[in-house]
């Protein structure tokens, strides 16, 4: 292909963000090919986790119903793991399954080939087990790629390649990817019968719960995540890599082991492992993210571009980078035979509130980064349970003198006042 055969874009990666963007140019007449190195879209990946649903309504309204969804999420869940007990705060909003429900669970795999598809029905040419080897850059902007002896030139490329992002390093825009900035996910997808998982959830037919585990990693710093499918379970964890090395631990037994902790096992007994995968994810947020996110020819968006939000309580990564990716295509209409849409791009993301989200939620990974958040304030919450409901038929201790030798017995006070003054600034 030659320099004066073009695309409009060239989008590299088929996951949300990719096909986001590709959709939206498709759609608008221009001409747009979505590289995928998979033989298909999601087929290399296999993240179960939560979408909310505005991020598909600003590709095109309605177009939730049409997607391979899981269940609508109305109970919002966060366990606290002990060695032998569990302290649960389950939080049941059936508003949120109303009109437009706000999110849904889902499975990476089938969900990404069928955005893909659907930016293919729109126009875009989608190319899967294409390897982009190298950028093709003249006069200081990027202009194209190379694929094998293949060269294909756009007016802009996108890049949307993930998390180790081999792009954005190629550009220059960011360095090799460090643990420190990223977790590593371990994630099994245990099957089993509707109702059954309807049952032991306290669910309705089509309803779903997201669960955020607390002191589920074994010591090292990270946390875990559940959420129901129509017919499975995705269980897993998200731990630090750097901690993971320094405690000699093995993710996958950490996986194993809070399958069979006492409160999670008969939420999925009986089931079958269908699916298991580890990956890297994007985890610190905000202060992670690249200082630029273009040049002149290029946009980084979605997991490229480090976009995640974990405010300990809520997950969201699929839905910044669809976001990310309709940004990318708003600033390309704008700017049209334009190679320098990284301005309009920023302007685009602050219009659609995705920068703002992030600033406000930047600190609170130093919050989630603390050791005794993950394994003192767990076992220190249990602790205090049981000491509210234990009955041994002896003469119980007053109240506060036994409250406090559980904060004792966990904590000094010292740690506890630090603690507190770290989460206020966090928040």
């Amino acid at each position: 292909m030659s320099a004066d055969e073009k695309f409009d874009a060239i989008i590299i990666g088929a996951g949300p963000a990719g096909a986001a963007c590709a959709y939206v140019l498709a759609k608008a007449g221009k001409s747009v090919l979505l590289v995928e190195r998979g033989v298909s879209a999601g087929s290399k990946n296999v993240t179960g986790g939560r979408l909310y649903t505005y991020a598909l309504e600003l590709v095109e309204p309605g177009l939730y119903q049409q997607a391979p969804l899981e269940r609508k999420v109305v109970r919002e869940q966060i366990m606290m793991l002990g060695q032998n007990s569990a302290v649960t705060m389950d939080y049941a909003d059936y508003s949120f399954g109303e009109g437009v429900p706000q999110s849904y669970s889902v499975l990476r795999a089938p969900f990404d080939e069928w955005f893909a598809a659907q930016a293919e029905t729109q126009g875009a040419m989608l190319a899967p087990g294409i390897v982009v080897d190298e950028l093709i850059e003249a006069d200081g902007k990027i202009v194209g790629i190379k694929a094998g002896d293949d060269e294909i030139y756009a007016t802009v490329v996108i890049a949307a390649d993930g998390v180790n992002s081999f792009i954005a390093q190629k550009a220059g825009l960011r360095d090799d990817i460090t643990a420190h900035n990223v977790g590593v996910g371990a994630k099994e997808i245990i099957e089993l019968p509707e109702k059954i998982i309807e049952d032991r959830f306290n669910l309705q037919a089509g309803e779903g719960a997201a669960r955020v585990l607390i002191g589920c990693s074994g010591g090292v710093l990270g946390g875990g995540f559940l959420y129901t499918n129509k017919g499975s379970i995705s269980l897993g964890v998200v731990l630090n890599p750097e901690d993971l090395a320094r405690r000699g631990k093995k993710i996958h037994e950490i996986v194993q082991d809070l399958k069979m902790h006492p409160a999670i096992y008969p939420l999925v007994k009986d089931g079958t492992t269908t699916e298991y995968g580890a990956h890297l994810v994007p985890e610190v947020g905000y202060h992670a993210m690249p200082k630029k996110l273009y040049r002149d020819g290029l946009v980084l968006v979605g997991d490229a571009a480090g976009m995640v939000v974990n405010s300990g309580t809520v997950l969201r990564g699929i839905d910044l980078a669809i976001v990310s990716g309709v940004a990318a295509a708003r600033a390309i209409l704008k700017n049209a035979e334009e190679s320098n849409v990284g301005p309009a791009y920023l302007q685009e993301l602050e219009n659609l509130s995705l920068l703002a989200t992030m600033k406000l939620y930047a600190n609170f990974h130093e919050l989630m980064s603390n050791p005794r958040m993950i394994s003192v304030y767990p076992a220190m919450a249990n602790d205090m349970m049981k000491t509210l409901f234990a009955v041994d038929g002896k003469l119980p201790e007053r109240m506060d003198k036994a409250m406090l030798k559980v904060l004792k017995r966990h904590v000094t006070f010292g740690q506890l006042i630090a603690d507190g003054w770290k989460g206020f600034k966090a928040i």
